[in-house]
């Protein structure tokens, strides 16, 4: 047995019908590459168990600890049953972007089953007019609970499903699987109490080990290297009180190559950088539309991976987080990058100061007893609607294979990456990169946000804008929203939430001088349904650890 660290603990704590917390992917794939240009579902169901030994996460449930008095552990699964965990569905004509999408969204909405491995795969056919994907293709929806997983994890397991050629076949791998009994409640109880007699030892450790961390932390500080201003600073927006059980899923993807361009535009840019600017160029430009955009700028929590070498099989977590200003209150792009390059630095700065990998240590000395009740208080008294946000969203950078890859001698074609949702957090946002191209995807409440294809050509325009401040281009005007709104309730909330934010645009801020050339707003219109263009290569220096799709970008929620 294994136990889960306070911060994969966390996630199950945190679990709630409202919140599931599993992360995910929809992987696209094409058919006609695989042998005799075809695909049976339980060709899919002999591929997954050949490879079953190469991720332990897909033979692992929980064994609990009585009462809560310390945090769950890992055991081997008896009766593991793979038809379970990997189902399929077929989608109703005309099979096209908008129905996988709100499909998807439905699927992530649904908890995962905690008495059984924390994972689904739900193959997904009929997709016969998806733009940019061959005809006939499928896709994979994968569901992974987050206390399993971290993006880089994810990508790992990922590994283990996919061949770099379309006649690859699966290496031989000895199954060294055990299964194990569920352990009795007075077992785990003695376990339970064993191991709190050691939380002391484990904070005495930790202290120990925290102290260079705290001295570098406070020359910088005392320097004026880096600062904790923006710690407590984000102010309040739609996507930060209690979420609904609803989710809404939509992708956009750009030309990495055009990023990179813009990337060498600008001195000390990152590629990261450049997908901040264009996450924060699109929440001013939504939250504006609605009437709601705050004064002061966007916080976004951005995962750091710290997962080894090593450490590549490895379940749980193995991460550290920084948070970034978005450069919402700032209008001119190219000063928005600027920016976000200046604090992305300086956060850096911080996390190294701190250590990431010891910020990321330091979750597993939380008191299971205390941390598990927090987190169920916050859920159920709804304290996300009363209590200041420490982010208004996350964007998770996650770096892909850079070549094709194959299952089951079918090509994947796209990839996207799905977030998990809770009350505080209603919008969040995954950088994914495979083969040549980069997306961004969201994961939103749909009450929050009941647009998501307003918000996609939000980021289209937001890159748009970027591409042309930098490179002395006019930049197109802001969009209104349209018509489209949300229930009474969501609206009460979102009153709420965003008293007293105004009603017009913000003036750009730093050390921007001239007003930002943007064209007269334009009269509410639809977002174009015209596909971005695909061609790209693998994001560069991720943030974090834990995707454009085609045309048709409409109503995709569940």
């Amino acid at each position: 047995m294994e136990q889960l660290s306070g911060l994969d603990a966390t996630f199950l704590y945190l679990d709630q019908e409202n919140s599931p917390m599993h992360i995910g992917s929809i992987a696209i794939y094409d058919p006609s590459t695989a042998p005799g240009g075809f695909v049976r579902f339980k060709d899919i169901l002999s591929f997954v168990e050949e490879r079953l030994p190469l991720a332990p996460t897909f033979r692992r449930g929980l064994a609990n600890v009585p009462f809560g008095l310390d945090h769950p552990y890992w055991i081997e699964m008896e009766n593991f049953n793979l038809e379970y965990h990997v189902r399929h569905v077929a989608l109703p004509k005309p099979g096209d972007w908008r129905q996988l999408c709100i499909q998807a969204a439905r699927i992530m909405a649904r908890p995962l089953d905690l008495s059984k491995p924390l994972w689904e795969f739900t193959v997904i056919e009929g997709l016969d007019n998806v733009a940019g994907v061959p005809k006939g293709s499928y896709a994979v929806l994968s569901k992974i609970h987050h206390s399993a997983i971290d993006g880089m994890s994810g990508v790992d397991i990922m590994n283990a499903l996919h061949t770099i050629s379309p006649n690859d076949k699966t290496p031989a791998i000895e199954d060294k699987w055990k299964p194990e009994k569920q352990p009795s409640a007075v077992e785990m109880a003695l376990r339970g109490y064993v191991g709190n007699i050691k939380q002391p030892f484990r904070w005495i450790e930790m202290a120990g080990k925290s102290v260079p961390g705290l001295a570098r932390t406070i020359k910088g500080l005392l320097t004026k290297e880096f600062s904790l201003s923006q710690a407590l600073n984000a102010p309040r927006t739609r996507f930060n009180g209690k979420i609904s059980a609803h989710r809404a899923i939509e992708g956009v993807s750009f030309d990495l190559a055009r990023v990179k361009q813009i990337r060498a535009g600008v001195e000390g840019a990152k590629v990261n950088d450049i997908m901040l600017t264009i996450v924060g160029g699109a929440m001013r430009r939504y939250l504006e539309a609605k009437g709601e955009l705050p004064e002061t700028p966007l916080i976004a929590m951005a995962p750091v991976s710290v997962r080894s070498k090593d450490e590549g099989g490895a379940m749980g977590n193995q991460v550290s987080a920084m948070l970034v200003q978005l450069g919402s209150h700032i209008a001119d792009p190219k000063e928005r990058l600027l920016s976000i390059c200046s604090n992305t630095q300086e956060q850096k700065a911080l996390t190294n100061a701190l250590g990431a990998r010891q910020m990321s240590e330091l979750s597993k000395t939380a008191p299971a007893l205390f941390t598990g009740i927090a987190a169920r208080l916050y859920t159920q008294f709804g304290l996300a609607n009363s209590t200041k946000p420490f982010f208004n969203t996350v964007v998770t950078n996650v770096p892909g294979p850079p070549i094709p890859i194959y299952m089951n001698g079918a090509q994947m074609v796209k990839y996207f990456g799905l977030l998990c949702l809770f009350d505080g957090l209603g919008l969040g946002h995954v950088v994914m990169s495979y083969d040549k191209e980069v997306t961004i995807t969201i994961t939103a409440d749909r009450e929050m946000m009941p647009d998501p294809d307003f918000y996609a050509q939000c980021l289209k325009e937001s890159f748009e804008a970027l591409e042309e401040a930098v490179f002395g281009k006019p930049v197109k005007p802001v969009r209104k929203a349209p018509a489209k709104k949300a229930s009474k309730t969501a609206t009460k909330k979102v009153a709420a939430q965003s008293a007293g934010t105004p009603r017009k645009a913000t003036k750009p801020a730093g050390k921007t001088k001239a007003k930002p050339k943007l064209k007269p707003e334009a009269k509410s219109s639809p977002p174009s349904r015209k596909a971005a263009s695909l061609s790209a290569a693998v994001v560069e220096e991720p943030t974090t650890n834990t995707q454009t799709p085609p045309a048709d970008l409409s109503e995709n929620q569940a």
